[in-house]
């Protein structure tokens, strides 16, 4: 999951022109989603050559079992077709998806995505980090910069995300962010046979604390 700041750019975060060609959020923008740098981190458009290594990473049952969607068994060639609906939403105005990716080396490490409801002004965050990159910070860092980029240039007023409630490390990268619990939904959603709860997290524009995240 992933989370929101301030209208001041943040001195490390490089924003380059955003996708999103909604008349509500963006006038005339390209229909291309941005390139955000951070410390560690450049977060882009996905490639066909991201499929291989995304395909990995989601087919691992460690990850998917913190997803409420990604299924497993994880169908040979769905990676590709997942990136190939991107631009499409992209241009549509309907989410902005990054690869997240060492600034170092370019290697890919995870997603993150933001849903955008442009008449409501919110967007909703999720994200997974490939296992082999657990622990290192990467999804707050790449959270922080999409946030913060969503309430600059969207003109969003709020951001939110869920987790399960068995998943306190994703609980753990939104309040890092400056996100608040805003409640508990008790047995939500149905995933692989249980009824799961999910935690829901929240900022507000004006709430997004100065200064970047790591």
């Amino acid at each position: 999951m992933v989370r929101y700041w301030r209208r001041t750019r943040p001195p490390h975060i490089v924003s380059h022109p955003s996708p999103l060609g909604h008349p509500e959020l963006m006038p005339d923008t390209p229909a291309l989603p941005p390139t955000l740098t951070t410390e560690r981190l450049v977060l882009r458009a996905f490639t066909a050559d991201d499929a291989p290594a995304t395909q990995e990473y989601v087919s691992s049952w460690e990850l998917a079992s913190t997803t409420a969607a990604i299924p497993h068994p994880y169908p040979a060639g769905a990676a590709k077709a997942w990136i190939d609906t991107h631009p499409a939403r992209h241009a549509g105005g309907e989410a902005v998806i990054l690869a997240v990716t060492l600034r170092d080396s370019g290697e890919l490490v995870g997603s993150i995505e933001l849903r955008i409801s442009a008449g409501h002004r919110r967007g909703d965050l999720g994200y997974w980090t490939g296992p082999p990159h657990w622990g290192r910070g990467y999804a707050t860092e790449a959270a922080d910069a999409l946030v913060r980029w969503a309430f600059r240039e969207l003109g969003l007023h709020r951001v939110f995300a869920a987790a399960f409630s068995r998943n306190p490390a994703s609980s753990a990268v939104l309040r890092k962010v400056g996100m608040r619990h805003e409640g508990t939904l008790r047995s939500h959603v149905p995933r692989w046979g249980v009824l799961e709860d999910l935690e829901v997290y929240g900022i507000l524009a004006e709430e997004m604390p100065a200064g970047e995240k790591s």
